[in-house]
This record gives C-alpha cells, structure tokens and sequence, in this order.
C-alpha cells in the first residue's frame, strides 16, 4: 500500500517551498543565522546589503568527488560533472519581511567553463595551429584567451540543501 501526500520528496529529504517563511523577532540574529548557513557551504560573502534584504556569495569552484567535505555539489551527479568538468556556483539569498518573521529565498546559478581553442596537447597553449605566424616576444604561458563561462541556470539541488538548512538553524 503507497501513500502519496502533499509534501514531494528529493534524495535529501522533503523539497521546501522558495522561498521558506522563518519565525524571528530580531532582524540582526535572523540575519546572522542565514549568514552562518552561507558559511556552513564554505561560501565567501562577496556583498551583504540589509537594507535590500540581499545575500550575495563570490563564485565558488564545484567540489569534486574527491572533496566531500565541500557541500556545495549536492548530489552524486553534481559531484562527478564538478570533476570531469570546471564548475561553479554563486548564491544569492533574499530576505524579505514578513509578519511574524522572515521569507528567505535562495538562488544558487551554476555555470559550466566555455575553454575555447582549448589546449589538449604539449605546447598548444602557445604555440596555436590555427592562426597566422605572429611574432611575439612575450610568449604566452598558459591559455591565449581568457575563458568564459556558460550559464547552466539554477541548481535545484543546492537551492534545497541550503532551504533545508536554514529551516532546521531556525529549529523549524
């Protein structure tokens, strides 16, 4: 016999609305317990405003399967895409008023490294095939162009984690 609710489930546990009501008189502990989930996924703060109600955390390199002390790649299909390929991931957390206490929200964006011309073979970091001869004095070490990156959108699965989080911080 199954019983189905209204309460979907992932891996992890039940999934949690975003954004998540919590219960707090004090704006400033509130505050510093959303921050103190931020810091529990090793995520550095990059700008913090209050007054907008708004969290933003510095790019944050995907822990690969051989960092499982790094939350931030939730899930083992994360984990393995951050080691077979240079991930990252920022998160914004939204804090808004709400009577009785707080909605906070969370918007973790992933993106994939964009290694154009990439360099699979000895020397083909300087020495490029598929340009004119230039002549250059200073060769280049490394990469000849800068990478870029390619949005992959939200990650669900960290969006989660860190909801979860933050409800049981504020003992919900």
């Amino acid at each position: 016999m199954t019983f189905t609710g209204c309460v979907s489930m992932d891996a992890y546990g039940p999934q949690v609305s975003n954004p998540v009501f919590v219960r707090a008189n004090n704006p400033e502990e509130a505050w510093e317990r959303t921050v103190d989930v931020v810091h529990d996924y090793l995520f550095e703060i990059e700008r913090e405003n209050k007054l907008g109600g708004v969290i933003e955390t510095r790019y944050k390199t995907g822990a690969s399967m051989l960092e499982p002390w790094h939350p931030d790649s939730v899930g083992s299909a994360n984990r393995w895409q951050s080691t077979l390929q240079s991930i990252r991931r920022k998160a914004y957390i939204h804090f808004t008023p709400a009577p009785g206490g707080y909605m906070v929200g969370v918007e973790a964006i992933k993106e994939l490294e964009d290694v154009p011309r990439a360099a699979n073979f000895e020397g083909g970091a300087t020495f490029l095939d598929n340009s004119a001869l230039q002549r250059d004095l200073n060769p280049v070490v490394g990469q000849a162009t800068p990478s870029g990156w390619i949005n992959q959108g939200r990650d669900p699965s960290l969006e989660q984690a860190m909801l979860r989080t933050i409800n049981r911080r504020f003992g919900q």
